[in-house]
């Protein structure tokens, strides 16, 4: 029996792997045991290759649905999920650096021209449609987008420390 595991044993894992996703020594010592259990029934028709393959293959999807595979599936998810959970308590120093944000790019803000300046409170602040901007300011709506894309370039290169 030793002979039959070196010589099949990478094809083997490789089934393995291919069907559950990862190399899985337990499994693999399943499909040696069940050979050894099962070599009189084998019959020299095929390959024995072929029969080693056939049982890694059947005990790999067997496994993928025994309860066993989903409950560490769900452990490892639940784990993940964990671990991912951000902490929300704000520390005076995450206030801090929020505020000295906030007033750069007040700053910024105050630093454009009064058209475009204008513009980015009324879209970015007061959250107003171009139509709702452009019958205020009593211009076109696309005077509007091109005052906004404009507000916005020069922001981004005032701003691009923060991004």
């Amino acid at each position: 029996m030793k002979n039959i595991i070196e010589k099949h044993k990478n094809g083997v894992r490789g089934i393995i792997k291919s069907i559950t996703g990862s190399h899985n020594e337990d499994l693999e010592q399943e499909v040696y045991i069940r050979a050894w259990k099962n070599i009189k029934c084998y019959e020299e028709k095929g390959k024995l290759a072929q029969w080693m393959h056939t049982i890694a293959a059947n005990i790999s999807r067997d496994y993928l649905r025994s309860k066993s595979f989903k409950t560490q599936q769900l452990q490892e998810y639940d784990e993940t999920k964990v671990l991912n959970i951000k902490d929300r308590k704000q520390t005076p120093e995450d206030d801090f650096t929020r505020k000295q944000r906030q007033k750069t790019i007040v700053k910024a803000i105050n630093e454009l021209p009064a058209k475009y300046k204008e513009v980015v409170i009324l879209t970015d602040i007061e959250d107003m449609t171009y139509e709702q901007i452009a019958q205020k300011l009593k211009c076109p709506i696309g005077t509007v987008k091109s005052r906004l894309f404009n507000a916005r370039k020069k922001l981004s290169e005032s701003l691009i420390d923060l991004l």
